[in-house]
């Protein structure tokens, strides 16, 4: 059965606009970076380039709209900043994206392509539903420090996703955990695109298709299902 995803009423209350869409994929092969996925990088490089034009990524209008919206959950937006966001500051500077493996090359390329965050979780390490809500404050976020796993807590309000054992992700699409990301054994995931105003439903859709060809491209024979945008 598909993966129940859940946002809650206080998140849609205090941003308005939110939009996300899901992609599950089966059968997928994983495995390091090769030529395929470096390509998608590199071309990703180039259309965030011409699509910023000489501005810096917080300059673009969906970038801003998450920067207000990592505001009005208190966190600092210039500290702390979006997956999207991250990603395309590393893109246009020296070192580049980095390379991690088939599938997240895949995924952050459309990230970096249509500035907007993109996270993948192996559907088999998720424990559950998953759901975006405003934190208590006590949930457990599992994470490593040293090579040890350590427990966090996030702040009181703070955006989070979660599943049935704790927090999957810090500060909306800050920090993911160890615990559910995609390694070299994955063969089932989820892909989450997220969006905000001004990006429309079928802008956030079009990505999604193309993260879903990128996923074939890397993983052929992979079995793709791509959700409607909600």
């Amino acid at each position: 059965m598909p993966l129940t995803l859940t946002v809650s009423d206080e998140v849609r209350a205090l941003v308005p606009g939110f939009t996300h869409l899901a992609i599950e994929a089966r059968g997928l092969v994983n495995g390091p970076s090769d030529a395929t996925s470096e390509a998608l990088l590199d071309e990703a490089a180039r259309r965030l380039a011409d699509r910023l034009d000489g501005r810096t990524p917080d300059q673009d209008p969906h970038v801003a709209a998450w920067r207000a919206a990592y505001t009005a959950f208190g966190a600092k937006p210039s500290r702390t900043r979006n997956s999207a966001e991250a990603l395309a500051r590393r893109a246009l500077a020296d070192g580049g994206l980095p390379r991690i493996n088939r599938l997240v090359d895949a995924y952050n390329a459309i990230s970096v392509a249509h500035l907007i965050p993109v996270g993948g979780e192996d559907l088999h390490r998720i424990q559950g539903g998953m759901r975006l809500v405003r934190a208590t404050g006590e949930e457990d976020f599992v994470t490593l420090s040293g090579g040890e796993e350590s427990v966090e807590h996030p702040e009181p309000g703070e955006i989070v996703w979660c599943d049935e054992r704790g927090v999957t992700c810090r500060r909306w699409n800050w920090r993911q955990g160890p615990r559910t990301r995609i390694d070299d054994d994955t063969t089932d995931a989820l892909f989450l695109l997220e969006s905000l105003a001004p990006m429309s439903p079928a802008e956030l859709l079009a990505a999604g298709r193309e993260l879903a060809e990128a996923l074939l491209k890397v993983s052929p024979g992979a079995r793709i299902t791509v959700g409607d945008p909600g």
